[in-house]
């Protein structure tokens, strides 16, 4: 029986997941790539399958939380028990304004990024406590921390996402499963905010040129780092 263990990386787009689906693909990971769009995926399971690394595409909405028991199951009977859960939605919906929010707009965000990461870790759970391993990491923006202008849906959302890993992680200390978050407070290159920002599609007003900037590859690496050596739960980058 195969020895090898299986990721799955909700939001595998052309940036941070790409980098996190090759990271844990090249240390022997099976790979589960999650995103909207179809294509997209089995792109990105083509360029892995040629490097050997075995992976599978589950089309899905990530801000529908009721779906999340029939995706995990299909990941589980095509891939086998889920070891890992890498979570970092692809969004490009970043900026709006705080003071025209209203309550469907706040739904939006508690579901893409605190509802359906809450629901993935009901699913996944049991059998990773049953195994005494696994990993449950979570990728934010900075706003998670610092509140921002025209981020107070994003931003908030994300603070509860940050406040329920950490929380996690103390509660499940000792029962060898690790959560924790790691916080970035740049534009990830090739992604899909990344090319939405400076293509203009965001509209004028953010002057690209004065944000930072991080390699996904970097924080592919962090997470590695975090989830193997467990030492802290939660990292900013840069």
């Amino acid at each position: 029986m195969s020895t090898s263990r299986t990721i799955a990386v909700f939001g595998a787009g052309t940036g941070l997941g790409t980098a996190v689906a090759h990271r844990f693909g090249r240390a022997g990971y099976r790979v589960a790539l999650v995103a909207r769009t179809a294509s997209r995926l089995d792109t990105l399971a083509g360029e892995l399958a040629a490097q050997g690394i075995e992976s599978a595409a589950f089309p899905a909405d990530l801000s529908d939380p009721a779906a999340v028991p029939d995706l995990l199951a299909r990941i589980e009977d095509r891939l086998g028990p889920v070891d890992v859960l890498e979570y970092a939605p692809i969004t490009t919906d970043l900026f709006a304004s705080t003071a025209a929010l209203d309550a469907a707009g706040m739904q939006h965000h508690l579901n893409l990024h605190l509802l359906t990461p809450i629901e993935l870790v009901r699913a996944a759970l049991p059998g990773l406590r049953a195994r005494g391993d696994g990993g449950i990491l979570l990728v934010q923006g900075i706003s998670a921390l610092n509140p921002m202008p025209r981020l107070g849906g994003l931003g908030p959302a994300m603070a509860a996402a940050r406040n329920w890993v950490l929380a996690l992680n103390a509660e499940l200390a000792g029962a060898g499963v690790y959560a924790g978050v790691v916080h970035v407070g740049a534009m990830v290159t090739g992604s899909a905010g990344h090319r939405a920002m400076t293509s203009g599609a965001l509209g004028d007003g953010i002057d690209v040129s004065k944000i930072p900037q991080v390699d996904p590859a970097d924080i592919a690496t962090a997470l590695w780092d975090l989830l193997a050596t467990r030492d802290r739960s939660e990292l900013l980058l840069p």
